[in-house]
């Protein structure tokens, strides 16, 4: 049987993406913070923040590039996947990121109150930019509650 190997994600850009731009191509770096939030022993809100890097290719960077900004809020699909290298002092190192197959930028409070009119964020994907089909959309609403800007660390 054969594994599977899948991420999803929600939650806000820690910082503008980190774009380099290669011979045929560029790569969009982004750092997606994630939080949840429990009740502990005493009843007190405990929230707790994990920080992911990930990792854009190709066409999928280049809209990153033009409409990802630190604070957006994103639902992400992707793979893991782990580098390793050797340091200058010759130690292995290894980082773990997700590499984006897809994401879908969801409207948040700022976003909403610049907008008139409540319009869905386009969905992005590598097949559906490859065969030209129609754009899926979604809003925060089609999706589970996701701490507020208000509570995020940035």
């Amino acid at each position: 049987m054969a594994g599977v190997n899948k991420v999803i994600l929600i939650g806000h850009l820690g910082a503008d993406p980190e774009i380099k731009h290669l011979e045929d191509t560029r790569v969009a770096n982004i750092s997606l913070a994630t939080t949840e939030s429990y009740k502990d022993r005493q009843g007190n809100k405990v929230e707790q923040t994990e920080w992911h890097s990930l990792e854009i290719w190709g066409k999928l960077a280049e809209i990153a590039e033009q409409y990802l900004k630190k604070g957006s809020k994103i639902y992400v699909e992707g793979k893991i996947k782990s580098d390793t290298w050797e340091d200058q002092d010759g130690n292995k190192r290894k980082k773990t990121k997700i590499r984006v197959s897809s994401f879908v930028m969801l409207g948040g409070k700022q976003e909403e109150e610049q907008k008139p009119a409540q319009q869905p964020a386009p969905s992005v994907n590598h097949s559906s930019m490859a065969s030209n089909a129609s754009t899926q959309t979604a809003s925060s609403a089609d999706f589970f509650d996701v701490p507020t800007e208000d509570q995020l660390p940035f």
